[in-house]
């Protein structure tokens, strides 16, 4: 793990170089992975126990490894992790996320709840007063995050087997996620969904939207930017949903999609300004 952090890191350094206005989110994300590795060492226990036996049925019927649908487990890792995240906030904006973090501490907050809510999003209406906070984004951020070593754990251990498995839903195998991006890789061109959730990525075929479904080639499309053909925005006309996708085989370099998620911002307000959500 040690020398994927190493390539990460020179990955972000690179694009700092590449795209200077990104400089403040790349500074964070290198932050949270140093954290993220130093924790993934600190791991002690299994957060998420898999039962091996029901593998099998579950990627049959569609059903992730790991169900979010309701959160009770001991979650007090992830828990100090968040609490150590938080204070990468803290530093930039002093008073922002000191309070969420008493709360938490105090029992005011549940973190299970928290994460409940980060897989079981409220209505819109109802997001739309969060959004008014300002850390509101950051802070959404961490509670991703906080769950990523225990999860990469559990992809270590399975994601072989769900690999093996020939999933064919468009959310991730391991935690349920959605993509928010993905890759064009080996000569068959076979495009992977990543999941910024585990790290988990899985093969999904070309003409098929991830989120609704859809198959009708004439309402799936994608856009390019000029100059730039290692990027690209798979769109659906049906839902209106778009995915990232990046091909770097032409460089003959491996992409590290949680970096380039991050680096692509731009490809994201493009989509939203087209009307793609």
């Amino acid at each position: 793990m040690a020398t994927i952090l190493k390539d990460s890191l020179q990955t972000i350094q690179t694009h700092r170089a590449l795209s200077p206005h990104y400089t403040e989110l790349l500074d964070i994300l290198e932050e949270i992975m140093i954290l993220r590795e130093e924790y993934r060492r600190r791991m002690q226990r299994e957060t998420f126990p898999v039962d091996e036996k029901l593998i099998p049925a579950k990627m049959a019927g569609g059903f992730p490894l790991v169900d979010f649908s309701s959160v009770t487990g001991n979650l007090i890792e992830p828990q100090d992790y968040f609490l150590a995240l938080l204070e990468i906030a803290e530093k930039r904006a002093p008073g922002e996320t000191d309070e969420m973090a008493r709360k938490i501490i105090e029992g005011e907050i549940r973190f299970n709840d928290l994460i409940y809510e980060s897989f079981n999003p409220l209505p819109e209406e109802e997001e739309a007063a969060d959004e008014e906070n300002p850390s509101f984004d950051l802070v959404e951020l961490f509670i991703e995050e906080s769950l990523r070593p225990a999860l990469e754990m559990v992809v270590t251990r399975y994601g072989a087997a769900a690999a093996k498995a020939g999933w064919e839903e468009g959310y991730c195998p391991i935690c349920g996620r959605e993509p928010k991006i993905g890759e064009i890789r080996g000569k068959k061109e076979n495009r992977y969904l990543f999941c910024n959730q585990c790290g988990f990525d899985w093969i999904y075929r070309h003409i098929k939207c991830p989120f609704c479904g859809n198959e009708e080639q004439q309402s799936l499309a994608y856009f390019t930017i000029d100059g730039d053909e290692r990027y690209r925005v798979d769109v659906c006309n049906e839902c209106k949903r778009y995915i990232k996708i990046v091909d770097f085989r032409g460089a003959k370099q491996k992409a590290d999609l949680d970096v380039e998620d991050i680096a692509t911002l731009h490809l994201d307000m493009l989509a939203n300004d087209e009307g793609y959500d």
